[in-house]
C-alpha cells in the first residue's frame, strides 16, 4: 500500500494517523515514551521506514511518506535527547532493523507549541 495513502498530524494534544486500512488513531503527547524507527528490506516496492511511537499501553505506527510525516519529525527532532544520529543511521539502512530514537526519561516532559504541520 502506497505511504501516501496514510496521513500523520499533530497538535498541542495530540500525534495521529489515519491508515486506510485502520481506525484513526491518536496518541497524547503526554503518554509518548519513545520514539523508534523500523527499517525493512522491503524497499522500493513495498513500505521499509516506519517510525513507532510508544506509550506505556501501545503505540502509534505510520510509514515514513504518510502525509504530514515531515512535519512531525520535525517536531519529534525537538524532543530533549532526540538522537539524529541513530535517525541518520535508520534512513541509510536496507536492512530489518530497530533504531531508538529517543526514550522519555522521569525528567523529560514532552510540551509541543500548537504548530499543526500535516501537509508536507
Amino acid at each position: 500500500m502506497p505511504e501516501s495513502l496514510s496521513e500523520v498530524g499533530f497538535d498541542a494534544e495530540r500525534i495521529w494517523c489515519r491508515r486506510p486500512d485502520k481506525p484513526e488513531q491518536s496518541l497524547p503527547w503526554s503518554e509518548l515514551t519513545g520514539v523508534v524507527i523500523g527499517t525493512g528490506d522491503n524497499g522500493p516496492l513495498g513500505s521499509d521506514v516506519f517510525f513507532i511511537l510508544e506509550a506505556e499501553v501501545g503505540a502509534l505506527l505510520f510509514p515514513q511518506g504518510a502525509v504530514g510525516h515531515a512535519g512531525v519529525l520535525r517536531q519529534l527532532q525537538s524532543l530533549p535527547g532526540f538522537d539524529n544520529e541513530a535517525f541518520i543511521k535508520a534512513m541509510g539502512c536496507t536492512e530489518n532493523r530497530i533504531f531508538v530514537c529517543w526514550r522519555k526519561t522521569y525528567k523529560t516532559s514532552v510540551a509541543v507549541e500548537a504548530k499543526e504541520d500535516r501537509h508536507d
